[in-house]
């Protein structure tokens, strides 16, 4: 269901098709003389078509001589199957007027602020639109004519004639032809959508995918099938927030996924329209990541962009890390070519424990990334840290900071807290253990792993060896990583040594938690580039 704005809200009732980067209902213009790409995706049909989609839509899309007929595609989005079990049968494409907000609107239509806020992956925190975007509306019914028209304001005095009366009329007939036109296909097509989408749901073991995705109806896969029908609905709700590529373009980008672009593992180094990027191959539902990733945006948090799907396999496009995995850095150094400073080591802790806070505070509902290790942090060509992989990341959707516990326990040795091993309890402090383990990395130069088993060393007595008031810098350089060569302040390493030990506490409510952890590391951060600044005073 596609609406306008003033003069008049017109609306266009048909089923959504997915292409490329959106889902979308189409419909055609013809062209005027004055008529251009801009114009008539951002005038004649007020925002609800853009200009990459009209060039992507025709071809030759520079030729627009008067007469020439448009294929015009104007966002839209179908009900998700959990929209639809809560009676929601239609989705708006509403265009944002300026000074308006999603509470405001969603008052107009008479829908839950909370309601229009989940149908576009918002959340209390991020709730802000923009004027000339669409904001979907959720509505158990079709919107009535109070809500739908707008008063048209008074008519202007005539004015004098002049040289472009001609095209002033001839522009103003086009914009009352569009609103009728537009109007009536909207109201007609009404029932066709309904009838669409509820004969769609009903269609035995069928799913209902775009093209691009490459997707046939298999009955027998039932498995599969569950997979594709998770994320189409996830996709149909969040189309324009990343790009769906077709496996061609990846192929491309990665010279049909040669050995000489491969980074590790499933993932490629590819080539997008002149930008790096990182596409791993993987298999399963990856629905929850992608769904995740949706709802965040912070710098210290790996970018998602778009998604493939081709014979089985998922393609997730990712923002490019330059330097790779944390753990080629810490376990792989090879002297002067992969080596990382004192101060650069903290600025990476500082940067994963931003993430990580943002997570556990900033999101909603909140997440919990329950697999934090040192290979799933990227560093991108500044040296800044991303946290990735969220592939069992969990959201905390009641209150409190505890998950029911789970039998279903899974992870790496060593960054695994007590209580999620013993008793399976997930919270927010499993990340706080989890990094207390990578902090523990990152100053000792080896694995967590090795480091407990090392004549079955028992953590908490290195730590308090450490900690204590005899022989602790002595200790301490036995346990900082040789590589950095003593170059660090002894008082600093101590002091984060001591949040190694509260991090790694076997009571979780000892644990601080992560916004504490993120204001004392940028203390020692600042400190820190005090200490180098002044080392390289005194060596020069």
């Amino acid at each position: 269901m596609i609406q306008g704005q003033q003069p008049y809200i017109g609306m266009a009732t048909t089923h959504c098709l997915g292409h490329g980067p959106y889902y979308q209902a189409n419909t055609s213009y013809v062209v005027q003389n004055t008529d251009t790409n801009f114009l008539i995706a951002n005038n004649t049909f007020e925002g609800l078509s853009t200009c990459q989609s009209l060039q992507e839509q025709n071809h030759n899309p520079g030729d627009l001589f008067s007469g020439r007929e448009l294929a015009v595609p104007l966002r839209c989005a179908c009900p998700t199957k959990n929209q639809t079990e809560n009676g929601i049968m239609y989705l708006l494409s509403y265009l944002v007027n300026k000074g308006e907000y999603v509470s405001l609107i969603s008052e107009r239509f008479g829908v839950s602020t909370e309601t229009t806020l989940e149908a576009n992956s918002l959340t209390m925190t991020q709730a802000t639109i923009y004027p000339f975007t669409t904001l979907l509306v959720p509505l158990h019914d079709r919107p009535s004519n109070s809500q739908t028209v707008l008063q048209a304001p008074p008519p202007s005095p005539p004015s004098p004639p002049s040289s472009s009366t001609g095209q002033s009329s001839s522009k103003t007939w086009v914009y009352v032809v569009v609103g009728v036109v537009v109007a009536l296909i909207l109201v007609l097509g009404a029932v066709i959508l309904y009838r669409y989408c509820g004969k769609s749901k009903r269609k035995k073991d069928s799913v209902v995918v775009s093209e691009s995705f490459g997707a046939t109806e298999k009955p027998q896969e039932k498995g599969m099938e569950k997979v594709n029908e998770s994320l189409s609905e996830i996709i149909s709700g969040i189309a324009q927030s990343f790009k769906v590529y077709s496996f061609e373009e990846l192929q491309r980008a990665t010279d049909n996924f040669s050995q000489s672009c491969l980074i590790k593992g499933s993932v490629y180094r590819g080539v997008i329209k002149g930008d790096l990027a990182a596409i791993k191959k993987t298999e399963g539902d990856v629905s929850k990541e992608i769904e995740i990733l949706n709802k965040v945006n912070h710098s210290n948090v790996i970018r998602l962009s778009g998604v493939s799907f081709n014979e089985g396999h998922w393609y997730l496009v990712y923002e490019y890390a330059a330097n790779g995995s944390l753990s080629d850095w810490i376990f792989f150094n090879n002297g002067d070519v992969k080596f990382l400073s004192w101060t650069q080591r903290i600025q990476i802790a500082l940067d994963v424990a931003t993430g990580l806070d943002y997570l556990h505070s900033s999101t909603y509902p909140l997440h919990i990334h329950k697999d934090l290790k040192i290979t799933n942090i990227l560093l991108d060509n500044d040296f800044r840290a991303k946290v990735a992989n969220l592939s069992l990341a969990r959201s905390l959707e009641r209150d409190g900071d505890q998950f029911p516990a789970t039998r279903h326990i899974v992870g790496t040795r060593g960054y695994m807290a007590p209580e999620y091993l013993e008793n399976g309890l997930v919270s927010t402090k499993l990340d706080v253990f989890a990094f207390g383990a990578l902090m523990l990395e990152i100053l000792t130069g080896k694995e967590v792993a090795t480091i407990l088993a090392q004549d079955n060393t028992n953590l908490s007595d290195v730590l308090s060896a450490i900690l204590g008031e005899e022989s602790g810098q002595q200790r301490l350089k036995e346990f900082m990583d040789p590589s950095l060569q003593a170059n660090y302040p002894l008082e600093l390493a101590i002091f984060v040594v001591g949040m190694i030990d509260n991090c790694m506490k076997k009571d979780p409510t000892s644990r601080p938690a992560m916004y504490e952890i993120v204001q004392s590391l940028s203390i020692t951060l600042n400190s820190s580039l005090s200490w180098e600044m002044s080392v390289n005073i005194s060596g020069y």
